[in-house]
C-alpha cells in the first residue's frame, strides 16, 4: 500500500547489519570521488614502460646471480687440463676422482700430484661430479680451484714503487678471452711488469681457464680490478705514470719507445676492436708494433709480449730495472 513506510526492504531489517536496500547507499557518490594521482607509467601493469622496467630488472637479476656464480669456486674439468693445472701450480682446494674410474697415468700423476701438496682427494659418483662440472667432459676429473682475490689498483700502485724499480703496468681494455688473460699474465711477470690491471666490465675475469694458462704465474703477480679502466688511468697519469696503448694507428713505433724506463702503464686492447675511443684518448702515447705486408693484427698475448720484451730491453741497457 502506498505509503506505508513498513513494506518491505524500505527499511532495516531488525537483526541484520546490510543497509536499505533501496537506493544506491550513497555508493553512486564515492564512485565519482577521485581515485589519487595516476601511477607512473612503470607501475602500470601492462604499460610498454612496465614492461620494459620489468625485462631490465630480470636482467639485473640474471647478471647479480651470474656475478655471485663467478665469485664461487671454480672446478678445472677433464684429465688433461687437471694435471696441467697441478703441474702449474694452480691453487685448489679439492680433487675430484670419480668412482670406479679408469686410472690411467694422468689420473695417477693427478692423484699423487694432489698427495704431495696436500690437497683433499675426494671420489664422489659420476653423476655428482657431472653436476659440479656443469655437465662439462671431465673424464672422471675434476680440479675444484677458490675464487681468486684481486688486489685494489692503489695497492698495486703502492707495490710496484715499493720495488725501488720505475714502475711497469699492464692494462688491459676489452680483453675477452681467459687464455689470452692468462698469457699476458705470464709474458708480464716474464719481462718484469709489476702487475696487471683489468677493468670491472667487458673483460675476462681469473678464472680457471686464465689460472691454468699463466702457469702460475698469477699465484705471485698482483691482479688488480678498476671500477672504471679509463678513470683509473686518469688517476695514474695525475699520479706521475706515463700512459702508452698499443695501437695499428700509432703515434710512436717500438722501436722508438724511449719511455719505456719511465714509470709506465701498457694498455692493450682486444684483437678485433683494439682500444676503446675513451681510452684511446687518455693514452699519453700510442705505440705500434712494425710488421710485415699482409698482417693485419697480432693478439693480445702475443702483443703483450713483443712490447714487453722491448721494455724489458731498453731498461737492461739503461739499468734502470
Amino acid at each position: 500500500m502506498a505509503g506505508n513506510s513498513h513494506r518491505r526492504g524500505a527499511i532495516r531489517k531488525d537483526g541484520t547489519k546490510k543497509g536499505q536496500v533501496v537506493g544506491s547507499g550513497g555508493q553512486r557518490r564515492k564512485g565519482l570521488e577521485g581515485k589519487g594521482p595516476t601511477p607512473r607509467a612503470e607501475d602500470r601493469y601492462g604499460h610498454p614502460a612496465q614492461r620494459k622496467a620489468a625485462a631490465a630488472a630480470r636482467t639485473d637479476k640474471k647478471r647479480a646471480n651470474s656475478k655471485n656464480k663467478s665469485e664461487g669456486p671454480e672446478i678445472i674439468a677433464g684429465r688433461n687440463p687437471v694435471v696441467e693445472a697441478l703441474r702449474a701450480n694452480v691453487p685448489a682446494t679439492a680433487l675430484y676422482v670419480a668412482l670406479n674410474i679408469d686410472a690411467d697415468d694422468r689420473v695417477k700423476d693427478a692423484v699423487h700430484r694432489a698427495a704431495d701438496k696436500g690437497i683433499s682427494i675426494l671420489e664422489v659418483p659420476r653423476d655428482e661430479l657431472d653436476r659440479k662440472t656443469g655437465g662439462a667432459m671431465h673424464q672422471g676429473l675434476g680440479l675444484q680451484v677458490p675464487p681468486f682475490e684481486y688486489t685494489h689498483p692503489d695497492d698495486l700502485l703502492a707495490m710496484a714503487r715499493d720495488s725501488g724499480e720505475a714502475p711497469l703496468i699492464v692494462a688491459l681494455d676489452g680483453v675477452t678471452d681467459p687464455r689470452n688473460l692468462g698469457a699476458v699474465i705470464r709474458s708480464a711477470a716474464a719481462f718484469g711488469a709489476h702487475g696487471v690491471l683489468l677493468p670491472a666490465r667487458r673483460s675476462a675475469g681469473m678464472t680457471a681457464v686464465a689460472w691454468r694458462t699463466s702457469a702460475g704465474t698469477a699465484a705471485r703477480l698482483p691482479v688488480a680490478m678498476a671500477t672504471n679502466l679509463t678513470r683509473q688511468l686518469q688517476s695514474w697519469a695525475s699520479a706521475g705514470l706515463m700512459i702508452a696503448g698499443l695501437d695499428a694507428d700509432a703515434s710512436l713505433e717500438i722501436d722508438n719507445l724511449d719511455l719505456a724506463t719511465d714509470p709506465l702503464v701498457i694498455v692493450l686492447g682486444s684483437e678485433g676492436k683494439g682500444l676503446s675511443r675513451l681510452v684511446r684518448e687518455n693514452c699519453d702515447y700510442t705505440v705500434s708494433i712494425p710488421m710485415a705486408p699482409g698482417v693485419e693484427s697480432l693478439n693480445a698475448s702475443v702483443a703483450a709480449s713483443v712490447l714487453l720484451a722491448e721494455v724489458a730491453r731498453r731498461r737492461r741497457i739503461t739499468g734502470r730495472v
